[in-house]
């Protein structure tokens, strides 16, 4: 069982992660902490983009001779393969890492997985250490490697008469575009929610406007490494993604009328049908409303609110 300083090290590693959120793809973000023989925290890092170093080598790198019979807290299985990074599994191993506690078993692991050739090199590993806590950050990444697509985030502003329009201009949206990959506008035009954020190479967006059937658009997006994606172009754009279900989250934002005015006649009402709430909050100007689809068979953790 994970010690107390071991799941203090893990929300540590998750809130870590969350700095590669959307610049790790078609990656996953990942956090690491690494503790000293005696569990006191010695080097902690992250997973900043793809083709540069695992969050397990940051760590490593931080914690120096420290690490040696320590303890490595990470959030997603060690990886088992040499990519453009070294494997984290023998990145652990050569340090001498006497224990690893996960959250996540990554679904896309080689051959046996990291955890297998750790317990081989007689390495102690302990699983699913607060993993629903892990999800918070990683639940994006793992659905759209389920559904072959991105998770899609609509997002509207609703004007003062109360219709759907972009968000793109309310300020306050910035913090949508921090954990997005690509934005898709009602012309088809795509761009990189934050421009040069992956570095060169790591995802491949249409150079041009396209006008793809919206699921074709979606498993070309998926191809090119986008793994969230936000809408930002009203009704319109809207309507096609989400009559085929094909919309994960929406984030509305409603300005503020007065204390007194007339109803809006937004078309989807304040929110879409099969959607429930999931936060509400004041920023200026707006409150900003998050909802999710209303799906039993799966949850993907991605808060769209966070």
């Amino acid at each position: 069982m994970a010690s107390n300083l071991e799941l203090q090290a893990m929300r540590r590693a998750i809130a870590l992660s969350a700095h590669g959120l959307a610049s790790t793809s078609p990656n996953p973000p990942v956090g690491c902490v690494i503790l000293d023989a005696a569990g006191q925290p010695v080097g902690e890092g992250y997973h900043a983009r793809k083709g540069e170093a695992h969050a397990e080598g940051n760590a490593l790198l931080a914690a120096g001779a420290a690490a040696k019979g320590g303890t490595a807290v990470v959030t997603l299985e060690p990886c088992n393969h040499v990519g453009h990074a070294p494997a984290c599994r023998q990145l652990l191993i050569d340090a001498g890492i006497a224990r690893v506690v996960i959250a996540v078993i990554d679904p896309t692991s080689r051959g046996e997985g990291g955890v297998v050739e750790l317990r081989k090199a007689g390495v102690s590993v302990e699983t699913d250490v607060l993993a629903e806590e892990a999800m918070l950050v990683l639940g994006g990444w793992r659905t759209a490697l389920t559904l072959n697509r991105p998770i899609v985030t609509l997002v509207y502003a609703e004007t003062a008469e109360g219709r759907m329009s972009a968000f793109n201009r309310i300020p306050s949206s910035r913090d949508l575009l921090l954990s997005a990959d690509a934005v898709l506008y009602a012309d088809g035009h795509l761009e990189e929610a934050i421009p040069r954020s992956h570095g060169p190479g790591m995802i491949h967006l249409p150079e041009s406007p396209i006008r793809l059937d919206h699921r074709d658009l979606l498993k070309t997006l998926h191809t090119g490494g986008v793994r969230r994606l936000l809408l930002d172009g009203g009704s319109d754009l809207a309507a096609p993604f989400l009559a085929a279900a094909l919309v994960d989250h929406v984030v509305a934002y409603l300005p503020d009328r007065g204390p007194s005015a007339p109803p809006g006649i937004n078309e989807q009402g304040l929110i879409p049908d099969g959607f429930y709430l999931t936060g509400i909050d004041r920023v200026p100007r707006y409150v900003k409303v998050s909802a999710a689809r209303n799906d039993g068979e799966r949850q993907d953790h991605l808060s769209p609110s966070s």
